[in-house]
């Protein structure tokens, strides 16, 4: 593993250890590595953006739900985008709030979805609830619990112990210059990640980047690096991380905050990049005039299957229809089913 700079290097080692001792708790709970037989593949479904408890949140959970049950796959686990919670919960969100069972339990119930739900934060988690962010890493700690957020930054093995075929970086986007500021509103502060935080999660994310890793990398955060949705790019994103993930061949990364369905290729980079954000937030226009392999404004989810040698993605509207597929190769190059 590559050491931090000087400068950072003792808030960095702390950081490491605190997020290292939890994912080891989670691990003893069976959420940090998810091991499959040798040569067995995984699948994974992707949302985001979906936490409203709404009609549209339920039908795409619904769709997840068929689709399964036809392509006759049970998902070894969700990946949970961010914008898990929208709006201020009626009882005070808390651990025992009814939103927990009305937004996630009941919704993604886990007769249908028995596996690890591995959560990152949006900026609707640090700004409708004050607090939120505390609360869902609280319920992470619950026993037997599905929701797995054993720190606002972590990361998680996927495949057989010893030779797994994909790391998973997990980042919290809610740096101070994308979240942070003052409500237009209110004119209150807005929550997000410390100064500090966001130094020691970049010095964190560096040193995993530098560390051993599985054949695939995948890095999944809220917000986009590149996105042809009406937020755009992340231009603190794509200054701090695009680097980053080009230099250590990162082979995808997964986003939501726009409320649609991406796949987005950049001219020589190596990194994919997957935008999943139709869970159940109303959808908005696409903006942008990059071209790219898929983008619509529509509700619906993502189909990860992880194998040895591909990453295969497929997007699926809140039917249950596929829309848009691609198969990632270990060497960074893509195609396109």
């Amino acid at each position: 593993m590559t050491s931090p700079a000087p400068i950072d290097r003792r808030r960095a080692l702390k950081t490491l250890f605190c997020s290292s001792a939890l994912l080891s708790l989670n691990l003893r709970e069976g959420a940090g590595t998810l091991r499959a037989a040798e040569g067995d593949s995984l699948d994974l479904l992707l949302i985001g953006d979906f936490g409203t408890s709404g009609a549209d949140q339920r039908k795409v959970a619904q769709a997840m739900r068929d689709y399964c049950q036809t392509a006759q796959i049970t998902p070894h686990g969700l990946l949970l985008l961010g914008d898990n919670f929208y709006s201020a919960a009626k009882d005070g969100f808390s651990t025992e709030s009814v939103r927990w069972k009305n937004t996630f339990e009941d919704v993604y119930p886990a007769e249908a979805f028995p596996g690890p739900c591995w959560a990152v934060l949006g900026n609707h988690d640090y700004h409708d609830n004050p607090g939120g962010e505390k609360v869902q890493l609280a319920y992470a700690q619950r026993p037997g619990t599905r929701w797995k957020m054993p720190a606002k930054w972590y990361r998680f093995d996927l495949g057989p112990e010893g030779k797994p075929l994909a790391t998973v970086i997990a980042l919290d986007s809610n740096l101070p210059s994308i979240s942070g500021g003052k409500d237009k509103k209110s004119g209150k502060p807005r929550g997000s990640l410390t100064e500090a935080e966001a130094a020691e999660q970049l010095a964190w994310f560096k040193a995993q980047l530098g560390s051993q890793r599985a054949p695939f990398t995948i890095v999944m955060a809220h917000h986009p690096v590149y996105s042809n949705g009406d937020h755009g790019d992340t231009r603190t994103l794509v200054k701090e991380w695009g680097p980053l993930l080009q230099e250590h061949k990162v082979h995808a990364y997964l986003c939501g905050h726009d409320h649609d369905l991406q796949h987005l290729e950049l001219e020589g980079q190596h990194t994919s990049y997957v935008l999943s954000g139709g869970g159940g937030a109303k959808t908005r226009k696409l903006e942008g005039d990059r071209k790219m392999p898929y983008g619509k404004d529509i509700h619906g989810f993502t189909h990860l299957r992880i194998e040895r040698e591909a990453l295969v993605f497929t997007h699926l509207d809140a039917s249950a229809e596929p829309v848009h597929r691609f198969t990632k190769r270990l060497d960074g190059s893509f195609e396109l089913a």
